[in-house]
């Protein structure tokens, strides 16, 4: 897979499944809503701050995060690390009417949380091969990219 196909896969995926060790030190894996990507390397999850996959990654951010097409039979594993955000910013960049059925007070909600994961590696695999991402790669593919919607890009487009 080229990086502009890893991309594709990302941005038309609503979803990912992110891993993590709970407190007892046991994986985990979380199915969330992840739309907003910075290139293939940072990648942002809006969450309940109280949920206890935010409450094990504040104690060990270490992680990793997939998406994947099945019906394509394609997909990305990146690991790296999650960075939790309180910053308005972030939380009204991924904040849509409606939400406030989950956030009551809205944007401000101490509940509400933004998490981002930055990948220092990755794996693809697609069903003509597989291969490695270094973080070098990444960055030099991210380069001067802003964080974007991916599924508004996507929409309706599932090629």
């Amino acid at each position: 897979m080229t990086k502009d196909e890893i991309m594709n896969l990302i941005d038309r995926s609503l979803f990912a499944d992110i891993g993590y060790k709970d407190e007892n030190g046991c994986p985990n894996i979380r199915r969330v809503f992840c739309v907003w990507h910075k290139g293939l390397g940072r990648h942002l999850i809006s969450t309940n701050t109280g949920s206890s996959h935010v409450q094990c990654i504040r104690k060990d951010p270490v992680g990793c995060i997939y998406f994947a097409d099945s019906e394509k039979f394609e997909g990305v594993c990146l690991y790296g690390r999650f960075i939790q955000h309180f910053d308005r910013e972030y939380r009204q960049m991924l904040w849509h009417d409606g939400d406030e059925k989950y956030y009551p007070k809205g944007v401000d909600d101490d509940d509400y949380c933004v998490l981002e994961f930055a990948a220092e590696s990755g794996r693809y695999y697609r069903f003509d091969g597989k291969g490695e991402l270094s973080r070098e790669e990444m960055e030099e593919y991210d380069k001067n990219r802003e964080f974007a919607d991916g599924y508004a890009k996507t929409a309706g487009n599932k090629n």
